[in-house]
């Protein structure tokens, strides 16, 4: 027996607990900025969501179907050639395709910049392509036919910041191209083709419009499932604006003496290279004006189309056609 009083071999004292020991403050506060960052990020992606919603709500009606063949004819202020619809097409009948000239010609188009008609052989490279010099006019021409989007504008009136607007609207963006156009009468212009819209500012919301509508609409462009890819076109040294009207020898809008290239990629018999004036609807030509009045004209071969405008409604009957 061991004597009393003396401590057992196997006791051990007890723990000491320092009352300097605290809560992980280091370790909660590293819990809390992840949280904050996951929340950050969560607020980040959830607004760039519904703006994408909003943005896509606010263009769906602008988005072609077979009910609505092209909705842009609704857009304020556009110019929509006349046109015709026959199976399924809406084809212009002023502005035919697979109509080629050659480099030292020039076309006598109705407007500027053009919308359509005959045009150089060889296109403008046009997938989010950013010339920053002016192109030759009938090289331009060529990728509305492809269904391609031409944003024109004038450097000398262009607002301080727009261009960066409409570079960002084009580069790395598929059927788009964008160049300046020293003599435009407005500081934008967008073409497709026998369609255009001329404006003011990079911000307004009619050029989403214009673009949803009618880039690669296949109810309105004559050429489905050609390319904007055209690696021979020099997009640095490009063939350059020709200023001014073209003189005498210029090849009429109608391409008189001018034979269709066969080998060209067409809607189907009735698009727009055939001479297509009898279809299922009469052939007009409008402007839609969202304020009180428009004043453009556009004087064809022969003809002069004018616009007067009624608030808001479908503008201007072609007077010859």
């Amino acid at each position: 027996m061991m004597a009393s009083g003396k401590k057992s071999r196997n006791s051990r004292p007890a723990p000491v607990v320092s009352r300097r020991q605290g809560l992980p403050w280091l370790t909660i506060g590293a819990v809390v900025a992840v949280v904050a960052l996951i929340g950050a990020i969560f607020v980040v992606v959830y607004s760039r969501n519904s703006e994408n919603s909003a943005a896509a709500d606010r263009l769906a009606p602008w988005v072609p179907s077979e009910e609505n063949k092209d909705p842009s004819v609704n857009i304020p202020g556009i110019y929509v050639g006349a046109s015709v619809e026959e199976n399924g097409v809406i084809t212009f009948p002023k502005y035919k395709a697979a109509l080629h000239v050659e480099s030292t010609e020039r076309v006598a188009y109705d407007r500027y910049p053009a919308v359509g008609g005959p045009h150089d052989g060889v296109w403008a490279a046009c997938n989010g392509v950013i010339y920053t010099q002016a192109v030759r006019e009938e090289n331009m021409v060529h990728p509305l036919e492809h269904g391609a989007i031409w944003i024109a504008y004038n450097p000398d009136t262009i607002a301080d910041g727009d261009l960066a607007i409409l570079e960002g609207l084009v580069r790395n963006q598929t059927f788009m191209v964008l160049s300046p156009y020293p003599t435009l009468d407005q500081p934008i212009s967008l073409q497709s083709w026998g369609h255009q819209l001329k404006l003011q500012s990079a911000s307004d919301e009619r050029i989403q419009e214009f673009i949803t509508a009618l880039k690669q609409n296949q109810y309105v462009y004559p050429e489905i499932g050609a390319t904007c890819d055209q690696p021979s076109f020099d997009t640095e040294n490009p063939p350059p604006f020709v200023p001014g009207a073209p003189g005498a020898d210029a090849i009429p809008l109608d391409g008189s003496g001018l034979t269709s290239d066969t080998s060209e990629v067409m809607t189907d018999d009735t698009a727009s290279g055939s001479e297509t004036a009898s279809g299922t609807g009469s052939a007009t030509s409008s402007e839609v004006s969202g304020s009180g009045t428009s004043s453009e004209s556009a004087e064809t071969s022969g003809s002069t189309e004018s616009a007067v405008s009624t608030s808001g409604s479908v503008l201007g009957t072609s007077a010859s056609q």
